[in-house]
């Protein structure tokens, strides 16, 4: 059977930046419950200092590994390199057990946002079939392959950011109006809730590293997009919050999903209040689509590798979209729809943040087995500089630990429900693994 080529046409700068930010942030949304949670002073407070402690030393880590290994699988075949087989393949398990929590999260947002706008479409079963209908198009979307994504990425996020920009100049331009007093104190505090949080909002940098052959010179496109994407997401989420501050709205009205009584509440036009529940349900349906570009890429590599069944290496001619493993995972997403919001983030949070933790240790496994690969970025500071950007994340994720052990999931908590997880990983590599790596031509 011939080998399919990658296709000539690939995904450029700005296209790429479009899909990462979609994959990363998908707008300001999400950060409602920051605000509620820790008051204006201290969800800017969160959202200025996560992006140095929690994007920053990634954005770096990704940088460095994926323009010196721009292969397809990105941080899966980082991992493999520097640490071996095994814990290649707890990368692997790790991205794709939080997909599955992560990618059940933006057709239930999409619902929601529908739901404001048309009660009626989603009332009984209609919303789950909507988001099952939902992540259907999606993948129809992403077999026309990853350049047909990402200018679709492009557009969906100048679409979404467009109402925030007209709130915010609209909020600036109404300072000191809203309640027409200062704001009540917070009803309820709890600024650990709003970290974690914003970890999940501002998590996925090394998502778009699965699509590196599908990218157009990727040691110069990845560095410079990251660079891009993390002063990108932390200005569309500052200063949104930032400019309704001004406005002397109670912060304790900010609710989940409530961008648009927002802007009701401060008399804006029933137009933007639309607008925001239309970009709502935009930036839920693109990062779902292009989180579908990077991850579905996952077990077509691992299957390259001996990992999962041969089938899911399978890629359309015209595309190279892995059509067999797109739609695996497709089925597989539809699995955790029904679960509540905040148990996936605890979830997600905590399996994603694990996978990234290995990509730290492979960025220093790699300076020391490696040292003459080629690097056209490097991270400053040599090996010390490499082991000292993956501290700030591993304290951050401590932390998420200590919640998720709160955090009930039916007869269980989150962290025990994860360390299930985490052991059926070892459990199945002792299975998958037996078989030794295929030989490559």
């Amino acid at each position: 059977m011939p080998e399919v080529k990658v296709p000539a046409a690939r995904v450029t700068l700005w296209p790429f930046v479009g899909a990462l930010y979609l994959i990363v942030a998908g707008g300001p949304f999400g950060l409602e419950d920051i605000v509620g949670s820790s008051g204006y002073i201290g969800a800017i407070l969160i959202l200025l200092a996560t992006p140095l402690v929690w994007s920053l030393p990634t954005a770096l880590m990704v940088s460095e590994l994926s323009s010196a290994i721009p292969e397809e699988g990105g941080y899966y075949r980082w991992v493999m390199r520097g640490m071996g087989r095994f814990w290649g393949f707890q990368e692997g398990w790790l991205s794709l057990a939080g997909s599955i929590f992560d990618m059940a999260i933006y057709p239930t947002l999409f619902v929601s946002y529908l739901q404001r706008l048309a009660p009626s479409l989603v009332a009984g079963h209609r919303g789950v079939l909507i988001g099952i209908a939902l992540i259907a198009v999606c993948a129809a979307w992403n077999l026309l392959g990853a350049t047909a994504v990402g200018n679709g990425s492009l557009t969906m996020t100048l679409l979404l950011l467009s109402p925030f920009a007209v709130l915010a100049v609209y909020a600036v331009m109404h300072a000191g109006t809203a309640d027409g007093h200062a704001p009540v104190p917070l009803r309820h505090v709890d600024f650990l809730a709003g970290l974690l949080i914003a970890m999940w909002n501002y998590m996925g940098w090394d998502n778009p590293t699965t699509i590196a052959e599908e990218v157009d010179r990727p040691q110069y496109t990845y560095p410079r997009a990251m660079a891009i994407g993390v002063v990108l997401v932390a200005l569309t989420y500052v200063l949104p919050i930032g400019a309704v501050a001004m406005t002397g709205l109670d912060p304790n009205r900010w609710t989940t999903g409530g961008w648009p009584d927002v802007a009701r509440a401060l008399g804006g036009k029933e137009a933007l209040a639309l607008a925001l529940t239309a970009a709502g349900m935009v930036g839920a349906f693109g990062t779902f689509n292009a989180l579908t570009l990077s991850i579905s890429r996952l077990p077509a590599v691992m299957a390259e590798d001996g990992f999962l069944p041969a089938a899911l290496t399978k890629r359309t001619r015209k595309t190279y979209a892995p059509w067999v493993s797109i739609l695996v995972c497709a089925g597989a997403w539809t699995l955790c729809l029904g679960l509540n919001f905040s148990k996936l983030v605890m979830l997600d949070i905590l399996l994603t943040g694990l996978s990234i933790l290995l990509e730290f240790a492979a960025l220093v496994a790699l300076r020391i087995r490696e040292p003459d690969l080629e690097r056209p970025y490097r991270v400053p500071g040599g090996i010390v500089g490499a082991v000292a950007i993956g501290l700030p994340p591993l304290a951050l994720l401590i932390l998420a630990v200590i919640r998720n052990d709160a955090e009930p999931v039916g007869p269980i908590n989150a962290l025990q429900l994860g360390g299930l997880i985490i052991l059926a990983g070892v459990f199945c590599y002792f299975i998958a693994g037996r078989r030794p790596p295929p030989r490559r031509a």
